[in-house]
């Protein structure tokens, strides 16, 4: 920092860009935080989709060979039935697959930010662009996690 005859205080040249490099540090840090917590998120959803998904269908199709096959059993097949609704119902309403993709597409966003940091680090000079496009990029991480899939052929 310089200081001036009127008493300002001015950024040099240095601690400009000394600023601008701990500010792509920090953004690649956040970057690695979230791509490694979105990666442990899919892999959460990933389970629940299965561990919900799967019994309910093992039950459905028990219940409804169990309830074709004697009339002896038609009430532990209506049981089964109901459990394999609940099932489906749970997998429903948790939404675990849109989750699971919703959390692919943010954790290859973030790799993204990640990389460009990386990038603007290895940089002997960055400039203030680089550090607008990785906030723009953080911006689009973030809207990952809400976002659709993007369409083939779609920017």
């Amino acid at each position: 920092m310089a200081t001036s005859a009127d008493g300002t205080t001015r950024l040099s040249p240095d601690g400009s860009a000394h600023q601008l490099r701990a500010e792509i540090e920090r953004l690649r840090d956040e970057a690695t935080r979230q791509r490694t917590l979105a990666h442990r998120r899919a892999e959460f959803w990933t389970k629940t989709d299965i561990a919900l998904g799967f019994p309910a269908a093992l039950l459905a199709g028990t219940a409804g060979a169990a309830g074709l096959a004697s009339a002896d059993v038609r009430v532990p097949a209506a049981l089964a039935a109901l459990a394999s609704a609940g099932f489906a119902a749970g997998a429903g309403f948790l939404r675990s697959d849109t989750r699971r993709r919703a959390n692919k597409r943010a954790r290859h966003a973030w790799a993204s930010v990640e990389a460009r940091a990386t990038v603007a680090l290895a940089r002997e000079h960055v400039t203030h662009e680089d550090l607008g496009d990785l906030l723009e990029c953080r911006q689009a991480a973030l809207a990952a996690y809400d976002g659709e899939e993007p369409r083939p052929g779609a920017p």
